[in-house]
């Protein structure tokens, strides 16, 4: 699933799951304060205005997701090559 927007124009494989490593580099209440923006809620037409072409839009009743079609990080990669040849 995409949960972010890059300001770049490659795309950038996270896991929202996993945790940031805390150090004692840095200062003991920055990564406490940790500020999230609202979620942008989208409409089908902006959605579809928004994906790539390795982006699929996912319409539930409840819900509209944008994820990649293949979810898969090594899948990704070896369908790039296929399609590139």
């Amino acid at each position: 699933m995409i949960i972010g927007i890059h300001s770049r124009d490659n795309d950038l494989v996270v896991n929202p799951i996993k945790g940031k490593k805390l150090t004692n580099v840095r200062a003991s209440g920055t990564d406490e304060a940790v500020r999230l923006t609202t979620p942008i809620k989208l409409t089908l037409e902006s959605a579809v205005e928004f994906i790539d072409d390795d982006e699929l839009v996912e319409i539930t009743p409840k819900s509209i997701r944008i994820r990649k079609r293949y979810l898969q990080e090594h899948e990704r990669r070896k369908m790039a090559k296929v399609e590139s040849i």
